[in-house]
């Protein structure tokens, strides 16, 4: 049987810090501080995977929002394109009682004129339709075309509701055509 010998002095004293059995560890901490881990790993992935399945719904609304703007903005893109094109100015210009201009004469800076100008074309004043008989275009609305405001009578705002607007009398030789056209508030 052997026995430890017998420690004196230094040796004796650092030998008591120690304990005399091993003594083994307590698993119970160990194994909480696992399972504490494994479950805090778990449920952060969980809130991960959430984050991100939240965000895919977000990023998929935003691009369907996104498809349908973009279609209604060639939509409308169209529409100018329609409303600019040259025949369709051309045809609003003469319902607007325009005329082709003439020849252009331009003026060089040091005041010469280069070019030979000639007046537009004229239309007869019984071709000239007031801003009230234009309301049947409502595709170009203007600042003042048949409003039901602004001192404007409904049967004016509406020549299509079973009411006719006339055209204008003949003017008087010497009076310009434009004086027969009723003016309409804020022009």
């Amino acid at each position: 049987m052997s026995r430890k010998p017998r420690l004196k002095g230094r040796a004796a004293r650092l030998a008591r810090l120690f304990p005399a059995r091993p003594r083994q560890a307590a698993r119970t901490p160990f194994v909480l501080l696992v399972v504490l881990l494994l479950g805090g790993g778990l449920i952060g992935l969980l809130v991960l995977n959430s984050a991100l399945s939240e965000g895919s719904f977000k990023m998929d609304d935003l691009q369907k929002d996104t498809k349908s703007l973009t279609d209604e903005e060639q939509a409308l893109q169209r529409d100018i394109d329609s409303y600019s094109a040259p025949d369709a100015l051309q045809r609003r210009a003469r319902e607007l009682g325009m005329v082709p201009g003439g020849d252009p004469a331009f003026l060089d800076p040091n005041g010469t004129v280069k070019g030979v100008p000639s007046a537009a074309a004229q239309r007869s004043p019984a071709a000239v339709r007031p801003p009230e008989a234009l309301a049947t275009l409502p595709a170009f609305p203007s600042a003042g075309t048949a409003t039901a405001g602004a001192g404007a009578s409904p049967a004016a705002a509406s020549p299509t509701a079973g009411t006719t607007v006339p055209e204008p009398a003949a003017t008087a030789p010497g009076v310009s055509p434009t004086a027969a056209t009723p003016t309409t508030p804020g022009r």
